[in-house]
């Protein structure tokens, strides 16, 4: 047709009419476009077009006129089905309910009206010319590219929302867990209460869904007290609550100087027995230093400060306990040690001692043939009650000190 009117039969012109009657040739995609697949790029970005999904279901019912499955080529894309025709194909939908839908995609520039002289929807053939009036589907098709972009985007912040709460539900689960555990250590303390009364207000929150600045400020309030949780449990304040211990342990051990074997044997009831009879104890005693063995004495720092060479095969600091059993656990492989024989480390000393054999071993490594073997006599002397890792450190110190 030689021309191409722009305003619509018996209806005013709109701002949408003028959009999408010429789009620029840069525009158009240039190949052909499943209109199916189209249309669920669209469903997927409707919120950036502005359409519902009744919109779209009544673009489905237009779709579903045009006679192939790709939209583009050398094809007219201009449907031209009565108002009955399209209600029945939309399961009865009523017809004022279809003519609002379609103003809303035609307002939203995804389709476009070529309403003829008396407002009919047909078609015209003259020879090899043929001019029809009804919808145009042309401008979907060249925003088809438009549409795949913002689909995209929409699952990226979807992704971006899975994620994060995946990593909130964690984070409630480990608030939780420490809120449990810092009650054995330290039980009464209020502060464990708020961390067990905040994972359960977070894992109500989760039933629900949650924007991703509800997810951000969720997540840095996890954060924060986790931190705190950690200090309280294993950082500095804990490590100068036990810090006279420790300075008796090395006062009663300092006066021997045989330190080749890094670990001086320590008798049942520790820096407390001194006679003859201190082997024989009630059988209760084993129990209660089990049970206690999993959480050292002496402070993370001087553990730290006595073998620094940890540090060098371990990427990042070590400030608390968690962070000493991750850094054991990736030099442990290059020091030859079996994979037996840390886990029975660790199940005998538990994983916080063990690190510290570990660390102590890995300073003295030139010194000792086996360190498999070397920890395996450890762990029976830490079976039968007989070990403490706060000697073995405490030689390392003075090792130290006196170079």
């Amino acid at each position: 047709m030689e021309y191409t009117p722009i305003s619509p039969f018996m209806r005013p012109i709109s701002h949408a009419h003028l959009r999408v009657i010429e789009r620029p040739e840069a525009s158009v995609p240039g190949k052909p476009v499943n209109k199916w697949e189209l249309l669920r790029e669209l469903s997927k970005a409707q919120a950036a077009f502005g359409v519902s999904e009744r919109d779209l279901t009544v673009l489905q019912g237009l779709l579903s006129f045009f006679p192939d499955d790709a939209l583009g080529g050398n094809a007219e894309m201009v449907v031209f089905p009565s108002n009955k025709a399209i209600c029945e194909r939309l399961n009865g939908m009523p017809c004022s309910t279809m003519r609002r839908h379609l103003a809303r995609l035609v307002e939203a520039g995804l389709l476009m009206r070529r309403d003829s002289p008396n407002g009919k929807r047909y078609v015209r053939k003259s020879g090899e010319e043929r001019v029809a009036f009804g919808f145009d589907l042309s401008p979907l098709y060249c925003r088809s590219e438009e549409i795949a972009r913002a689909a995209e985007a929409v699952r990226e912040a979807e992704e971006r929302v899975r994620r994060l709460r995946e990593v909130v539900s964690l984070m409630r689960r480990d608030l939780a867990a420490l809120a449990d555990f810092g009650e054995d250590i330290q039980p009464g303390f209020g502060f464990w209460d708020q961390l067990r009364d905040t994972a359960a207000l977070t894992a109500r929150a989760l039933r629900r869904k949650l924007s991703l600045d509800d997810l951000v400020a969720c997540r840095g309030e996890l954060e924060a007290l986790l931190d705190q949780a950690r200090n309280l449990i294993d950082g500095p304040e804990t490590e100068e609550m036990n810090t006279n211990d420790d300075r008796f342990e090395r006062h009663h051990h300092n006066s021997n100087t045989d330190t080749i074997d890094l670990e001086p044997a320590l008798k049942k009831g520790g820096a407390a027995g001194g006679g003859p009879d201190d082997d024989s104890e009630a059988p209760g005693a084993d129990v209660e230093e089990a049970e206690t063995r999993s959480l050292p004495k002496i402070p993370l720092h001087l553990v730290i400060a006595a073998c620094p060479s940890l540090k060098t095969f371990y990427q990042g600091d070590i400030r608390h306990w968690h962070q000493l059993f991750d850094a054991a656990c990736h030099v442990r492989p290059a020091m030859g040690i079996s994979a037996s024989a840390w886990e029975e480390a660790q199940r005998f000393m538990g994983p916080e001692q063990a690190s510290i054999v570990l660390a102590a071993i890995l300073e003295r490594f030139s010194d000792i043939r086996s360190p498999g073997g070397y920890l395996r006599a450890l762990t029976s002397k830490a079976a039968t009650g007989e070990f403490s890792c706060g000697p073995m450190v405490m030689a390392l110190v003075s090792r130290r000190s006196a170079a």
